[in-house]
């Protein structure tokens, strides 16, 4: 069993990690369209909101390094077995 849920884990981890990224990336842009209408709380509030993603994003790579690293071809191989 811990070895199924080691493959999954593989497969599962890089795709949270990039999910994270992507909300960081949009959290940051509307931080600066906040900060551009003044809305500095607001903006600093959404950073740290990204902030914790990011730091999420580190104990997720970490995790997945413990796990045994990413599987070769990420989702693209799904079905393959090597």
């Amino acid at each position: 069993m811990e070895k199924e849920t080691g493959e999954k884990l593989r497969l599962l981890l890089p795709h949270w990690i990039e999910h994270n990224q992507g909300h960081a990336t949009e959290l940051r842009r509307w931080s600066s369209t906040a900060r551009n209408e003044n809305m500095e709380e607001v903006a600093n509030l959404i950073d740290r909101a990204a902030d914790f993603l990011e730091d999420a994003d580190r104990l997720l790579s970490e995790a997945l390094i413990k796990a045994g690293g990413p599987t070769h071809g990420g989702h693209q191989q799904h079905h393959h077995h090597d």
